[in-house]
């Protein structure tokens, strides 16, 4: 993604993230918030060595951070692409698939930003506007308007935070060997994210969402898998819904049928 400035990066680190006025900042300021979503995940999910995490603090919150460089690359990588997405209006959800040793998905924390508001390129750096129920334009310049929209997204930032700080007593454990990589769901209209270097790859047929879940795919050195059936999972965990202003997404954690079958004494993943 792109860096924060040397004011949104004191904001987050105090706890202050800056009121998204137009739609760039509300890109911006979510994902700052995927990004420590992101280290909170893998180290409660004991994806690395708790031992390789600080404690560091965001939105006024406790928070591991992952001290690895090569870890924190990748995030800032996958983050970026993540942005760069969502700027285009192209992205209806972002995902953390969590796979085991022998690439099977186990786990998706899922971000579905769908209620995001679609803006046009011309007109990322202007102010957003909302109608009121009379039909009048309202913004979000006021100093008040910010201030509550601020604090209102920090508690829901936090609450998030807080949740996901217990994911690992309400889900089931994982397996030792697990790897991770990021996903997104492109919006039906939308053109798939193509260019060179290509920072995106077709994830497999499993993953790929199916309106009719029909027709059977052929995975290479596996059997065959229908498509869309790790789509969804067979235990959902709700996280939070967050809308704090035009900051509206929800969050929750599917647990796919493969790792039911691990924690059964099933297929060894």
């Amino acid at each position: 993604m792109a860096s924060p400035s040397p004011q949104d990066q004191s904001r987050v680190q105090a706890g202050q993230p800056s009121a998204p006025a137009t739609f760039t900042a509300l890109i911006s300021a979510f994902t700052s918030f995927l990004t420590v979503s992101l280290h909170t995940i893998l180290y409660h999910r004991a994806i690395y060595p708790r031992a390789t995490f600080l404690t560091s603090r965001a939105y006024n919150y406790p928070v591991a951070q992952s001290r690895h460089p090569a870890v924190c690359t990748w995030i800032t990588d996958a983050v970026a692409a993540v942005e760069a997405e969502l700027l285009r209006n192209r992205a209806r959800s972002v995902a953390l698939v969590v796979y085991s040793r022998d690439a099977r998905p186990l786990e998706r924390f899922v971000w579905d930003v769908s209620r995001f508001p679609h803006v046009e390129a011309a007109e990322r750096e202007l102010v957003m506007e909302r109608l009121d129920d009379a039909g009048a334009a309202t913004t979000t310049e006021g100093v008040a308007a910010l201030g509550a929209v601020q604090v209102d997204m920090e508690e829901q930032f936090r609450a998030v935070l807080a949740r996901l700080s217990t994911c690992d007593t309400r889900l089931k454990p994982l397996p030792e060997g697990c790897t991770f990589t990021m996903a997104i769901e492109i919006k039906e209209q939308a053109e798939p994210p193509l260019g060179h270097p290509q920072p995106w790859i077709p994830a497999q047929p499993s993953l790929q969402a199916s309106k009719k879940r029909a027709g059977w795919e052929e995975e290479a050195g596996a059997e065959k898998r229908r498509k869309g059936e790790d789509v969804g999972g067979v235990k959902t965990t709700p996280i939070r819904a967050v809308e704090a202003g035009e900051m509206m997404f929800e969050m929750w954690i599917e647990e796919a049928k493969a790792k039911m079958d691990f924690t059964q004494g099933g297929s060894s993943a």
